[in-house]
């Protein structure tokens, strides 16, 4: 008579999920993707050093140029959203201003999160992928920011967004999820 296995398959585990409000919350790693999203916000500085090519390559134009434009960029102001058009959209969350000593200001965290579900809204977008602003490159608190995010949630009218990606790092689903559930 064949016995029972001892071992029981655990469901899950690279993600975990709940509902703030109407909006239907996932926190995954990056490479596990939950659902389709029509846009990704990313951490980024002043300059938008933080978002570019990785790969070095040779000018298209003359290096005088090129030095002329670098020497002629400004900066984006802290706080502010760049969008870049494409599918999925992508929403440069500006939070850090490599300047400075500590490089990212909760104010600036905290208007980027207005702004990126501003921008949502006004293109009606329903799925965004957001990372932990100020956690990918900085140290900003975590728990933190899951509570300045739920405070801009609470702000966004119903019947927009749908869904939320929090990108989070592998083995901090649940626990940030919780931070969610838990009142602070």
């Amino acid at each position: 008579m064949p016995t029972k296995p001892k071992l029981k398959v655990i469901q899950g585990g690279l993600q975990s999920e709940t509902f703030w409000g109407y909006v239907h919350i996932v926190a995954a790693p990056q490479h596990a993707q939950p659902f389709s999203i029509d846009a990704i916000a990313a951490e980024e500085d002043t300059f938008l050093v933080l978002s570019a090519e990785k790969t070095v390559r040779m000018p298209s134009e003359h290096i005088i140029r090129t030095m002329t434009k670098i020497i002629e960029t400004l900066p984006v102001t802290p706080g502010s959203v760049v969008v870049k058009s494409g599918c999925p959209v992508r929403l440069l969350a500006i939070v850090h201003d490599l300047n400075r000593e500590t490089s990212w200001r909760e104010d600036w965290i905290s208007r980027a999160l207005d702004l990126i579900f501003r921008e949502t809204a006004t293109r009606n977008l329903h799925s965004v992928a957001l990372p932990l602003l100020g956690a990918v490159f900085g140290t900003f608190d975590i728990q933190r920011f899951v509570n300045l995010l739920k405070d801009t949630l609470k702000r966004i009218p119903p019947g927009g967004l749908k869904r939320l990606w929090l990108i989070v790092p592998q083995g901090a689903s649940r626990g940030i999820i919780q931070m969610f559930k838990s009142e602070s």
